[in-house]
């Protein structure tokens, strides 16, 4: 949507097809308190917020499926799951990454509700809280060590008996006295009506125990959906569209944007600046032609 609203800005013309909720990732965190300007904000009417902005500077939008993209000279016939066809000389590629999920029953329902997946941008939510977090790399080691500086008690859920993450993380970790490593062990059921209340988690022998928590750090990585693209740009071992800060990719005319890129940091406001950089470099593009 940034994208959209630059290069409509810069006279071009935008569509944005998105297959689920415009906004994605955002959408499902209750507060957004990091973002310049905005003093605190609910995830969903950030995004109702820009798509507003972007359609009354004139962006249209399409809620379908992106299936294909068909080079024609300077043109790009983008297809969609419901049959429809588009052409445009530039498409920026924003696809973003999901987390992946633990896969146990009510998951989806209580997302936002005490299930989260980015201890930055919801850790201070839990501060003076019980939290878990799942996860045996880099990843949840970090923001274990984040949220353990503010929350009562973290518990460190991995299911095997050592942590893939760094030695020196893993032994800061084991010097915290609110940092509980719960190994060998899988959760197995989320406790709570609306809102997350504990976990059910149970051993490599069978025996489960209940942790009374607030909330949950799902850590175990994401998932860029870019394969569909696989011949048009460039992609890393773990399927990111591998692009610098120019978004620019091997194709001429097709951009990346957001968290479908490999980068480092991963937030709101790195997804919102490339997405200014991928329109402005599309409009260059258009310009040229």
């Amino acid at each position: 949507m940034t994208a959209a609203l630059y290069a409509l800005r810069a006279g071009k013309s935008a569509l944005i097809i998105e297959k689920n909720a415009f906004g994605g990732q955002i959408t499902w965190s209750p507060k957004v308190e990091n973002f310049p300007t905005i003093e605190s904000i609910s995830g969903t009417e950030l995004a109702d917020r820009l798509m507003e902005q972007a359609m009354n500077q004139g962006a249209e939008m399409e809620l379908d499926e992106v299936k294909s993209i068909e080079l024609d000279g300077d043109i790009k016939r983008v297809t969609t799951e419901f049959g429809a066809q588009f052409e445009a000389k530039a498409v920026i590629i924003a696809t973003g990454a999901k987390p992946r999920m633990l896969g146990i029953d009510r998951e989806n329902e209580l997302v936002g509700a005490g299930v989260c997946f980015c201890a930055v941008c919801d850790g201070a939510f839990y501060k003076g809280r019980p939290v878990a977090v799942n996860g045996g790399g880099n990843s949840a080691l970090q923001d274990a060590m984040l949220l353990s500086e503010t929350c009562s008690r973290v518990y460190l859920i991995h299911r095997r008996d050592s942590f893939r993450g760094e030695a020196k993380l893993v032994e800061a970790l084991s010097a915290k006295e609110n940092v509980e490593f719960v190994l060998n062990s899988s959760i197995t059921a989320l406790i709570g009506e609306d809102e997350l209340t504990g976990i059910s988690v149970t051993d490599n022998t069978g025996a489960s125990r209940d942790i009374a928590v607030d909330g949950l750090f799902v850590a175990i990585g994401h998932a860029p959906d870019n394969g569909i693209f696989s011949e048009l740009i460039e992609l890393d071992k773990g399927g990111y569209a591998d692009s610098g800060e120019d978004c620019l990719t091997k194709t001429a005319g097709i951009f990346v944007a957001g968290d479908c890129r490999k980068k480092t940091v991963r937030q709101l406001t790195t997804a919102a600046a490339d997405g200014s950089a991928a329109a402005l470099a599309a409009c260059t593009y258009i310009d040229s032609l």
